[in-house]
């Protein structure tokens, strides 16, 4: 286990319970919930459809951005997360997979395998792309900053609305704990359930190799990537929902970004894809 990882993560869980103590508000829960959108965004849009699978193209400024407000999640950098996913691909289900519940049990799949001394390195064969960008290079040697300023951040907000508003019953501590300790550990579990349930429960489209699964709950609570088994038939698409009912925040997000032109190029499935998940529906 890598202490000073594991350290931090627990700290960073523990610390939520000082909610008892510095009580909530409104407000508090809304900046919650809103840097939880926020930085799923930036992990499913940006770390996973863009650095892991390069599923649409944008500006060397944007996928610093995109970089930037995924590192503000405390899960390290951009390039250390593309290489364990790429790896996850390659090996999915298999005794090589960073987090195969299948193999490795819920607990490792689920969070053991971010503690594990294993996995603390990148490997960087597999992200040769992203590894040229020095601004990304920065990021991983640096990964603790963006959520310390955020943190910080959200404790200025809080004095500063408890100063100004006083009727909005907030602090900055109260903003502290909820607006980032809360958040940043309900997207911990958010990001870490398509690792490790996903592969467990819901419905297979596809016959893959592995046990990958479509949820539908865990697609509301990751902003559509609880489309699992769609993902890992093909993992090219910037969708993950294939159809209208298949919920798919993310993607309604990067559509609305490719309207402005911060990017463009949004890959889809092909229609034999579309065939095979019909031949399959009917087969059944």
């Amino acid at each position: 286990m890598q202490a000073a990882t594991a350290c931090v993560f627990w700290t960073v869980h523990l610390t939520c319970l000082l909610a008892i103590w510095v009580g909530v508000s409104w407000v508090a829960v809304a900046v919650c919930l809103a840097l939880y959108g926020i930085r799923m965004f930036a992990i499913t849009g940006g770390y996973h459809r863009y650095f892991s699978h390069r599923s649409f193209q944008t500006s060397r400024p944007f996928q610093f951005v995109l970089a930037l407000l995924g590192c503000t999640s405390a899960q390290k950098g951009p390039i250390w997360w593309a290489s364990h996913h790429r790896h996850h691909h390659k090996y999915s289900d298999t005794e090589n997979d960073v987090h195969s519940p299948k193999v490795s049990g819920l607990y490792h799949a689920h969070m053991g395998w971010v503690l594990s001394k294993q996995y603390k390195h990148t490997e960087t064969a597999l992200v040769k792309d992203l590894d040229r960008f020095p601004e990304l290079q920065f990021l991983g040697r640096l990964y603790m900053l963006p959520p310390i300023l955020l943190a910080t951040a959200t404790y200025y907000l809080g004095a500063g609305l408890d100063n100004a508003f006083p009727a909005l019953q907030t602090s900055g501590p109260q903003m502290l704990v909820w607006g980032f300790f809360v958040s940043t550990v309900l997207l911990y579990h958010g990001t870490f359930s398509i690792n490790s349930f996903t592969h467990l429960i819901g419905k297979q489209r596809f016959n893959t190799s592995d046990d990958s699964r479509n949820h539908w709950l865990l697609a509301l609570i990751t902003l559509g990537e609880g489309w699992h088994n769609n993902h890992h038939r093909y993992p090219g698409s910037e969708r993950q929902g294939m159809y209208w009912w298949e919920i798919d925040m993310t993607h309604y997000g990067l559509v609305v970004l490719s309207k402005i032109g911060l990017v463009w190029d949004l890959r889809s499935y092909p229609q034999i894809i579309y065939a095979e998940a019909a031949s399959n529906r009917l087969a059944a």
